[in-house]
């Protein structure tokens, strides 16, 4: 590769082209083989940056090597210099203009930016930009004033005026330049002048005087007026003038102005605000404190602190200035040249730094490479990426590394090898949705160089995705058909396909876009929480892609005693919760959740939820089940104390029924909270349909409501008990049997043996008579009869 201020080695011969198809691998890249660093064309010299006077010539340095013939242009400001008597092409390349010209009347200006062109057949490349500017001189706009001071004193006279380049500036005294070896006078780059340990003799007139190769300016003057000895009296340490803000560019030099006055004179010292240290190479201190730096890098970037010390004490005066030190881009990493075979990826990697960090820009023969279509730009553009590459690819691509110190290309060349006698692209290629999840794609065989073909390769990816997210799938050369599955739905795909022979692959058929169909969402997740006695929140996750397809949520709910629901309640996509209120509090309600787009509504999500005595329960679910020893997801320190209760109930029931020997199994859970779930038999006893009370689906059994849902009919029994119910055996004893009203009885007792209350109490028909538990206040009441691993033990008549 070429670098500006880099050697390369000399272009190696190239390969015949009649030898490529023999160097050729099976469908594998090809590494570069004989081009080393060289890419057929590059710059031995580029323009550089000048300031050049009026009416003067200047001549714009460019020199070129690489395979002849090379044509050898110009550019400025972006657009092609046509030839003219003004500028002559010189042999070398190299451009000259014979008088500089500012714009005047109407005349064009020579100033503008300026690149040089080189083109072969391998393509084309540009050089780095030179900014040509024409040499000038302003007015001063600080002139030096009058200052008076005392012997021994310091006195300091400063003047400003800009120019290109840079002017010079030097000091007069009463028309006569100052002596530079007299120690006491200190002259900064900057135009300021210094004079220390002032006396009588130093009186007089001041002029700063300016002066480039444009022009010479002198300033107004400046009387120095010198009076007699000054007080012994004590002093405290000042610094007058502390050091100014800098900003540089590498091997330049930095002047930090520090000065201090004080009886005694105070004593100047510097530091950097982080601690590191300065240096000794390089450094130098001017005067009685002016810290100067030579060849300053971006290592001297820092905070300079400036300190005023009364000898022999901690007195001490600050200030302070930040250097900030800028480095023109350079390359770490340079594109190589490569050669890859038609139909594969090619990859140049191209690494600048500099301060600030330079932006990487990449050119195609001269042009300006963005992001799109096969080419991709990735890690802040340091990586150029051109995947199916083709006979148009190739050409000499260049890293352009930019920043506001300066500029750096490198060249690199792209060669597409591309093998005799390989199929033409497959033709026909049809894409048709067959379903939400897959498309069938077909399509024709290519029209030339068949026989060899092995197989066939489609490639895949969403339409609104990078072509790095691009995936492939294998076809057998005998099928002109694939159905592709496991797609989105709702979502466009682009699909293109290609041929595979021994010798390589074909170029890619034109690319085909499908849609796949749509359909209904899914039924949504849905919790719920209880707020009060009166209110509760739904919450769900949110599907924002529901917006992208005319859809959004609906919610339903009703008294479960009720036929209609309240409702449609129509939401958007993006919402993930919603409170119900002014709700009554001694009624279960059932709620229904579901999502919509425009393929209609997806199946719903229902919960069962009671307000009373509960600040935060979710919906309903079956009821414990001491075998399967399963623990809900509680996230509050309540729902675990109460799961911890639920376990130990279970297993002291368990227990006494085997102390008492009883045949059938019997499952007893007490309610702190007043509520009572009715005993069941065995998990495999139980109707399975009851899972489908907490949510769509959740069952195999169970019978379908009318708002097509599942709905399960024990379930409710046990949520609404009917009164009087027939059927039930009888679960007193038998009279002749003599029961113990003293001791607790545990039997089966059926539904009809328990009722709700309104006033919050439950009663057990019992074949002992005596006094019922009634659950007291601290029992918590009835409440939400939440979806968990178990129910709540309800309280036994005694």
């Amino acid at each position: 590769c070429r670098a500006e201020r880099t050697e390369s080695p000399m272009a190696a011969p190239r390969r015949p082209r009649l030898l490529l198809p023999l160097l050729l691998p099976l469908l594998l890249p090809v590494p570069s083989e004989g081009l080393g660093h060289s890419a057929e064309l590059a710059f031995t010299v580029e323009p550089s940056d000048d300031v050049v006077v009026p009416g003067q010539p200047v001549v714009l340095g460019c020199e070129v090597e690489g395979t002849p013939p090379v044509r050898i242009t110009w550019r400025k400001n972006g657009v092609e210099l046509p030839e003219s008597p003004h500028s002559t092409l010189l042999a070398n390349g190299s451009l000259m203009i014979p008088h500089f010209r500012l714009e005047r009347g109407g005349s064009s200006s020579d100033e503008g930016d300026y690149e040089c062109v080189a083109q072969n057949r391998f393509g084309l490349v540009v050089s780095r930009k030179a900014r040509i500017q024409a040499a000038t001189m302003s007015d001063f706009h600080v002139h030096p004033q009058a200052t008076m001071g005392e012997e021994g004193g310091v006195a300091r006279f400063q003047c400003q005026i800009h120019g290109l380049p840079k002017p010079l500036i030097t000091w007069e005294k009463n028309r006569v330049p100052i002596n530079t070896d007299n120690e006491r006078y200190t002259l900064l780059p900057k135009g300021v002048l210094q004079i220390t340990g002032l006396r009588a003799e130093d009186s007089g007139i001041f002029h700063c005087v300016a002066s480039n190769t444009a022009s010479v300016r002198i300033s107004h003057g400046a009387r120095l007026t010198v009076s007699g000895s000054g007080s012994e009296a004590y002093k405290e340490p000042a610094i007058l003038v502390g050091p100014e803000n800098l900003t540089l560019t590498v091997h330049q030099t930095a002047v930090l102005e520090c000065v201090a006055t004080g009886n005694p004179r105070p004593i100047v010292s510097w530091s950097r605000l982080d601690g590191r240290p300065i240096g000794v190479e390089g450094i130098q201190v001017l005067g009685t404190g002016n810290l100067i730096i030579s060849d300053v890098t971006v290592q001297h970037s820092g905070v300079y602190v400036c300190a005023a010390n009364r000898p022999g004490t901690r007195v001490r005066r600050t200030a302070q200035g930040r250097l900030v030190v800028q480095a023109p881009a350079e390359f770490v990493q340079h594109p190589q040249s490569i050669s890859r075979p038609a139909g594969t990826t090619a990859m140049f990697t191209c690494q600048a730094q500099g301060e600030p960090p330079p932006h990487v820009t990449w050119l195609k023969n001269g042009q300006v490479l963005g992001p799109g279509g096969h080419i991709r730009l990735k890690n802040n553009n340091s990586t150029l990426t051109i995947s199916g590459i083709g006979p148009e690819d190739e050409a000499i691509y260049q890293c352009v590394a930019e920043n506001s110190a300066g500029s750096s290309q490198a060249s690199a060349r792209l060669t597409v090898l591309w093998a005799e006698g390989l199929p033409g692209p497959p033709r026909n290629v049809r894409a048709v949705s067959v379903s939400s999840t897959e498309v069938r794609v077909s399509w024709s065989e290519p029209l030339v160089n068949t026989k060899e073909i092995i197989g066939y390769v489609l490639h895949i990816r969403k339409a609104a995705d990078p072509p790095e997210l691009e995936y492939q799938e294998a076809v057998s050369k005998s099928t002109f058909q694939h159905l592709v599955s496991d797609l989105e739905p709702s979502t466009a795909y682009s699909f293109y396909i290609k041929a595979y022979t021994p010798r390589g692959a074909s170029s890619a058929s034109i690319p085909t876009l499908a849609s796949t169909l749509g359909e209904a969402p899914a039924p949504p997740p849905l919790s719920v929480r209880v707020l009060g006695s009166s209110s509760l929140q739904l919450l769900w996750e949110p599907w924002p892609r529901l917006a992208q397809h005319e859809g959004g949520f609906k919610l339903f709910y009703r008294p479960a005693s009720k036929a209609s629901f309240t409702g449609p309640i129509l939401l958007p996509g993006t919402v993930s919760s919603y409170n119900l209120s002014q709700l009554d509090p001694t009624v279960v309600y059932e709620v229904k959740l579901l999502a919509y787009n425009q393929h209609g509504d997806g199946n719903a999500t229902v919960r069962f939820v009671s307000l009373r005595g509960a600040s935060e329960r979710t919906a309903l679910s079956p009821p414990c089940d001491c075998q399967k020893e399963e623990v809900a997801n509680q996230t509050s320190t309540t729902g675990i104390v109460i799961g911890i209760h639920i376990g130990v109930t279970c297993i002291i029931f368990c227990v006494l029924f085997l102390l008492f020997g009883q045949r059938g199994r019997v499952l007893l859970c007490k309610d702190v909270e007043n509520q009572l779930s009715p005993p069941q038999g065995p998990r495999s006893q139980r109707d399975p349909g009851i899972l489908a009370l907490n949510g769509a689906g959740r069952g195999e059994r169970g019978q379908l409501g009318r708002d097509g849902k599942l709905v399960d009919v024990k379930e409710l029994e046990q949520l609404f008990p009917p009164a009087g119910a027939g059927g039930q055996p009888d679960p007193r004893p038998d009279p002749a049997a003599p029961a113990r009203c003293d001791e607790t009885q545990l039997a089966t007792l059926p539904l009809k043996g328990f009722s709700l209350l309104d006033g919050g109490t439950m009663e057990a028909l019992a074949p002992c008579t005596g006094p019922v538990a009634a659950p007291t206040p601290q029992d918590g009441g009835p409440g939400l009869l939440s979806e968990g691993p178990a129910a709540r033990p309800a309280r036994l008549a005694q």
